[in-house]
């Protein structure tokens, strides 16, 4: 029965049905009048694409061909294969990005319905989906630049200033054509150049400093959920790993290492300064999204490791962190940081899920994103201990700024409030399962330590530059990620190098 089944799932277009089904969901949603329909039906056809989305990887995990199998015979007729197709790389970003989608439409209130464009958010699902399911590089380019009009339709929709966003984007697009362009019709001796400009376009779109106005720009002038949506999938890494490292060499990679590092230390700096949450939720972003770009530049399949980790656990722990800011926001309108709130006695339930999403993106012991931030912070002292000390700074400035919010938001005085401000159900929901996901995946890391390491396993040897290291995960940080992971002090750890796979011999 289980070969059966087995069998079953690999003959269905996961990929193929969730990018139809979300297309699809929008034409049909456009047409509706009464907004609770509109919402959900849309929610409907987002729950559709997560099941599709789970279902590739699920099949992916039974059957490791399925990644050469999975491409529709429709699909690579129409456009040629390597365009739909799931491996190890993009098994887990699938189902994130549809939960990401998923759980904000679902934390959606009514209040926020006229401004947040749910047909819009089902064409971006789609658009999102088919980029992380695309392995030709310009089926990514076309992707992505198709991925940056949806926000810039709604700031014009909105009335919004578009020239930031619009100049860094066209900058983005611009650089990533030309780029693949010499890629694949230039000569060996523009190989370098080509490397260059598609390493400039990943830094636009990933905002690393100084292109890193934009995102700015994008949480004060477009909704929450737009801004929230455009900056958590973290697109620019993915376009980092397919683009990017297998061309750069090593110099390339370096720089972009240390620009990304400085990002992240700037970015956390400015965290603490904030007097808006929704700036203050930019910069976090933009330092988790600095420190993921940091690991996947090194040339050390231990730090490649903590940060294909920390992609992941920043993305559900920033979503959700996001949410909560969010619906925060919802009931108070904009929210200022330069004054305490004291909305603790209201809303307790939104307290504790903003400090546990909290906590989860800056890498507290028992969350997941503490062992990315641990991997990620070994494979950098092999590089440079200076490098390693400054992530380090990097996720205690970001901690320092959360602890301010957390203060200015919910204590330091009493708010007297005539509406009922308690958390809803749906609001709830949606933050509990985002918590229970950075919980369950730092009480039990091994598999997705494991899973994470192989892909960095394959990719190492990919790159151009000479003299990459190619270490396996390290016992010492085995036993204390197990120890913190699993909470058992008193009791012997289950070393994880137990789980990891150890290094092939020559």
């Amino acid at each position: 029965m289980i070969e059966l089944d087995a069998t079953l799932l690999k003959h269905v277009p996961w990929l193929e049905l969730a990018v139809v089904c979300l297309l699809a969901g929008a034409g049909w949603v456009r047409r509706l009048r009464d907004p609770d329909a509109v919402r959900r039906q849309s929610l409907g056809f987002a729950a559709v694409a997560l099941v599709c989305s789970v279902g590739a990887a699920l099949t992916l995990t039974i059957d490791p061909t399925y990644a050469v199998q999975e491409q529709w015979e429709l699909t690579a007729w129409l456009l040629g294969p390597r365009w739909l197709e799931v491996d190890a790389l993009n098994a887990p970003l699938l189902p994130l990005a549809a939960l990401i989608f998923f759980l904000t439409q679902l934390a959606t209130l009514r209040t926020k319905m006229q401004r947040f464009s749910f047909a819009g958010t089902l064409v971006r699902e789609a658009i999102l989906l088919a980029t992380l399911s695309c392995r030709h590089p310009w089926g990514i380019v076309a992707l992505m630049a198709a991925g940056v009009v949806p926000p810039y339709l709604e700031l014009r929709r909105r009335g919004r200033p578009t020239r930031v966003y619009l100049l860094h984007m066209a900058l983005f697009v611009g650089l990533l054509v030309a780029g693949q362009g010499l890629a694949t019709w230039g000569g060996p001796d523009q190989r370098t150049l080509a490397a260059a400009l598609l390493t400039g376009a990943v830094l636009v779109r990933s905002g690393v400093f100084p292109l890193h106005l934009w995102i700015a720009d994008l949480f004060e002038h477009a909704s929450f959920g737009t801004a929230l949506l455009t900056v958590t999938p973290m697109v620019g890494a993915y376009a980092a790993v397919r683009l990017v490292l297998p061309l750069a060499p090593e110099g390339q990679l370096r720089m972009v290492s240390l620009l990304s590092l400085a990002t992240a230390l700037y970015a956390a700096g400015m965290a603490l300064v904030q007097q808006e949450a929704r700036r203050f939720f930019g910069q976090i972003a933009l330092s988790h999204t600095s420190l993921v770009l940091v690991g996947l530049e090194m040339t050390d399949a231990v730090g490649l490791t903590g940060a294909l980790c920390l992609w992941i656990s920043a993305g559900l722990s920033l979503t959700g962190f996001g949410l909560t800011l969010r619906s925060v926001e919802s009931r108070t309108g904009k929210l200022l940081l330069n004054r305490f709130h004291g909305l603790y006695e209201h809303t307790p339930m939104l307290a504790v899920l903003f400090l546990l999403t909290g906590l989860g993106s800056i890498g507290f012991p028992g969350t997941l994103g503490f062992i990315g931030t641990e991997l990620l912070v070994e494979g950098a002292v092999r590089v440079s201990p200076a490098r390693g000390m400054a992530i380090v700074l990097a996720a205690a400035l970001n901690s320092l700024a959360l602890l301010h919010v957390y203060f200015r938001v919910f204590t330091g005085t009493r708010h007297h409030s005539a509406i009922d401000l308690r958390i809803r159900p749906p609001e709830q929901v949606a933050a509990l399962i985002l918590t229970l996901l950075l919980l369950g995946g730092g009480l039990v890391p091994q598999p997705g330590v494991d899973s994470r390491y192989r892909v960095a396993d394959e990719l190492v040897p990919q790159r151009p530059a000479q003299g990459a290291r190619h270490d396996r995960v390290p016992a010492s940080f085995a036993d204390g990620a197990s120890a913190a992971g699993q909470g058992c002090a008193a009791s012997p750890a289950v070393p994880l190098s137990d789980f990891y796979v150890q290094e092939s011999s020559p």
